[in-house]
């Protein structure tokens, strides 16, 4: 692919059906606008898969994995160790995400993409090894152009491993001890914000370390400053091998015509990316959950997203977008499923 795919047209909308779908809500037998948000949804859904009826009958999950070169700087209470032990763990099957994939009949796609740890080769897992973590942003650019765009390419990659299976959604997952520390960089430098308006515990840091951790952040951005001009030089200075991948995901999912639904807050802040490197790919964008980072909720607000649910989740690894699938199922079916006014003889409220 060119250097600049991510640049491509995405795919369109299908108004037509998203039309049609919303007349086809109008007639079922409820007061309009009864189940709220499920309406929509069931209506965006429609006009993303360009069928009146849409539904959710094969999700594909990809778990991107890769250690920071910043937790040098103390921002983390886990060893970096753990990426690679959550690794194992996923594949096989003790993770959250893979108890949650198994329950909903889901490809899952666990992709290493770069440990601070030297693991051995590890069935089950795509080891691409661009690098072992990234560079320590507090002192240099997390990732070189050709990491930055070899993680990018990742991404897009497990989207079409998800397309010849036939999935019909798309949910992102990452694993990286330090990146919620690399998310709420990549944030505040898209969001023009201070790091004391994003930065929370992640994994559980207490009060002194959340005040250190928006202290190292604020130390980069000042060091970045100058590099800072257009969203793929944020991404390659401030972010993580995963948070590339899921932007390169989610742009490929708008371009092959996927549903994408978003996980929590460092999931988000790879869409806010994947949005600014290419604004077209938001119509594709259905966003999980609003989760316990305190710098969630701005996230979601830049990119004008409704969440789902709100359940004080922070786990990562795509569980709270897992979480929601039946939602989605649930709203696909009540949409094409229960009967209109004619078809059940019920009468509706006068014109």
């Amino acid at each position: 692919m060119n250097m600049s795919w991510w640049q491509q047209v995405c795919r369109a909308v299908d108004s037509q059906a998203a039309e049609q779908a919303l007349q086809r809500q109008q007639q079922l037998t409820k007061p309009a606008g009864s189940l709220g948000q499920l309406e929509r949804v069931a209506v965006t859904l429609a006009g993303l898969q360009g069928r009146e009826k849409p539904r959710i009958a094969q999700p594909w999950i990809g778990l991107f994995a890769g250690d920071h070169g910043v937790v040098e700087e103390g921002v983390s209470a886990y060893p970096q160790a753990v990426t690679g032990q959550m690794l194992r763990n996923f594949v096989s099957g003790g993770a959250a995400i893979s108890v949650l994939s198994r329950q909903l009949g889901a490809g899952l796609d666990v992709v290493d993409l770069g440990t601070a740890v030297a693991l051995e080769p590890l069935p089950g897992v795509r080891h691409l090894q661009l690098g072992a973590g990234t560079g320590n942003f507090a002192r240099e650019a997390a990732m070189t152009p050709a990491q930055c765009a070899a993680a990018l390419q990742a991404g897009y990659d497990c989207v079409q491993r998800g397309v010849a299976t036939g999935a019909d959604l798309f949910i992102g997952g990452e694993m990286g001890i330090g990146n919620t520390t690399a998310a709420a960089a990549l944030a505040c430098a898209l969001l023009q914000q201070p790091a004391t308006a994003l930065v929370g515990p992640g994994t559980g840091l207490d009060a002194q370390g959340v005040a250190h951790k928006a202290t190292v952040i604020e130390r980069a951005l000042q060091l970045h400053a100058a590099s800072l001009a257009d969203p793929l030089a944020v991404l390659q200075h401030l972010g993580g091998f995963e948070i590339a991948a899921l932007a390169g995901a989610y742009l490929g999912c708008a371009q092959q015509g996927v549903s994408a639904l978003v996980d929590g807050f460092i999931c988000s802040v790879a869409a806010l990316c994947a949005v600014r490197l290419n604004p077209a790919c938001r119509a594709w964008l259905l966003f999980a959950h609003c989760g316990a980072e305190p710098g969630h909720r701005l996230v979601l607000e830049a990119l004008q997203a409704e969440p789902l649910l709100d359940l004080g989740l922070r786990l990562g690894e795509g569980s709270g977008a897992a979480l929601a699938v039946p939602l989605l199922q649930l709203a696909c079916a009540l949409h094409g499923e229960m009967a209109t006014f004619a078809e059940a003889a019920v009468s509706d409220r006068p014109a």
